[in-house]
C-alpha cells in the first residue's frame, strides 16, 4: 500500500499575504475603455450604463448616532442612482433617538436592533447577512456620502474588488444647518491615508517604528493608489490591510460571508482593526485593493469628538494584538455557511422592522 502523504499546513495568514499583489492596473483601464470617458476616479453620471452592473445593499451599524443619523439618511435619499439600492440599518443597543430615527426614514428598508451592545463587527455582520444586494457598502453611521457614490460604486464593483472610499472629518453642531453639510464638497485630502504627518521622535503602535524627522507622506499618491502595497510592502506605517476602512468601503457580500464576516471579537476588545483584519482576509483570497478618490464623505464628530478619540485609543492595543494573533492563523476560508447560522440565531433575538 501506498502510504498516504499528509497535505501541507495551510499557510498564516501573516504569510499569505506575501504572495498576493495589487496591481489593479489593468481591471481599472478596462473599466474605463468601457465607461465612455468616465475616468476611475471621476464621479459616474446618473445614466452610466454601467450603473445597472451590480445590486447594492448599504449596511449602517449606528450606535448613539441620533445627533447625525438623519443626516446621513437623506444623503442617502439624495443619491442619483437611479436603480434600486437597499439601506440595513442595524443599531448596536442606542440609548438614545437612533432606532427611532431610523425607523421613521423612508430610506431605510430594515432596521434591526441588537439586543445588547456588541460592536461594530457584529452589527456589520447582521447587516451583510441580510443584504439582498451582490455588492456591500458599509458606510458608518456618521458618514455623509456625495450624490453620485452609490452610482460610482455600482457601476466599478467586482467579485474581486475591494472598492476603498475616503473621509473627511467635520465636526457637527447640534444646531447646524443640514443643507450646508450636504451642500459642501469633502476634501480628499483630509484623510490620513492621502495626506499623512505623523509626529517625529515617537513611537507609531502599528508598525513600531519610529521617524527621526517630520514627514510630509503621501500613502495614497506614493503607493500608486495601493498598487505598490501588494505582496506585504509597507509605506511607513500603512500596509495594504490597513487601507481597508468600513467608513466607507465596498465589498463582495459572496467574499465576506467565504471568510466569515468581520471576527466579533475585535467588539469585545475595544476599538479599531476589525476592518484591517476584514481587508486582510480578503487580499489572502485574492481580492484587490482599489481605491475610489472621488468617493470622499463627511464624517460628522460629535461635540465630545476628543474624548472618545482618547477612549478609543487606549483600547487599541488589545485589538492590535488580537489583529497579530489573528494574523498567525491560517487565512479564513469556507465560512459562509457557519456565518449565515450564526446571525440567523443571533437575529431571532433581536428587534427589528422588516
Amino acid at each position: 500500500m501506498t502510504p498516504r502523504v499528509p497535505l501541507p499546513s495551510p499557510l498564516p495568514l501573516r504569510e499569505e499575504l506575501l504572495r498576493h499583489g495589487n496591481n489593479h492596473g489593468s481591471s481599472t483601464h478596462a473599466w474605463e475603455a468601457l465607461a465612455d470617458g468616465i475616468g476611475w476616479h471621476q464621479p459616474t453620471p446618473s445614466d452610466c450604463w454601467l450603473a445597472s452592473s451590480r445590486d447594492v445593499s448599504v449596511v449602517i451599524p449606528a450606535h448613539q448616532v441620533g445627533y447625525c443619523l438623519p443626516t446621513v439618511l437623506n444623503a442617502l435619499d439624495a443619491q442619483h442612482h437611479q436603480y434600486v439600492f437597499e439601506v440595513i440599518v442595524v443599531d448596536d443597543a442606542s440609548t438614545d433617538d437612533t432606532a427611532r430615527v431610523a425607523a421613521g426614514h423612508r430610506v431605510v428598508d430594515r432596521l434591526v436592533r441588537l439586543p445588547q451592545r456588541m460592536g461594530a463587527a457584529t452589527a456589520r455582520n447582521v447587516g451583510t447577512a441580510l443584504a439582498q444586494g451582490q455588492t456591500v457598502l458599509y458606510l458608518d453611521g456618521d458618514m455623509v456620502i456625495p450624490p453620485h457614490v452609490i452610482t460610482d460604486v455600482a457601476a466599478r464593483a467586482t467579485d474581486t474588488s475591494v472598492l476603498v472610499g475616503f473621509r473627511h472629518n467635520l465636526r457637527y453642531e447640534v444646531h447646524a444647518q443640514e443643507p450646508a453639510i450636504l451642500g459642501r464638497i469633502p476634501n480628499l485630502a483630509a484623510d490620513h491615508r492621502v495626506v499623512w504627518r505623523p509626529p517625529p521622535n515617537t513611537t507609531l503602535p502599528y508598525s513600531g517604528i519610529t521617524l527621526p524627522e517630520p514627514l510630509d507622506g503621501r500613502p495614497l499618491d506614493d503607493t500608486r493608489d495601493f498598487i505598490d502595497l501588494g505582496y506585504g510592502q509597507s509605506y511607513y506605517d500603512w500596509d495594504l490591510p490597513r487601507m481597508v476602512v468600513t467608513a466607507l468601503v465596498a465589498v463582495p457580500r459572496a467574499a465576506v460571508l467565504d471568510v466569515g464576516g468581520f471576527d466579533a471579537d475585535f467588539g469585545r476588545l475595544g476599538w479599531g482593526m476589525e476592518d484591517t483584519y476584514l481587508g486582510a482576509c480578503l487580499i489572502a483570497a485574492g481580492l484587490l485593493v482599489i481605491p475610489l478618490r472621488q468617493a470622499v464623505g463627511f464624517h460628522l464628530d460629535p461635540s465630545d469628538a476628543a474624548e472618545q478619540a482618547q477612549h478609543k485609543l487606549a483600547g487599541w492595543p488589545r485589538t492590535l494584538t488580537r489583529y497579530r494573533d489573528l494574523l498567525e492563523l491560517p487565512a479564513p476560508r469556507g465560512r459562509a455557511h457557519a456565518f449565515i447560522a450564526s446571525m440567523s440565531e443571533l437575529l431571532t433575538n433581536c428587534e427589528g422592522r422588516p
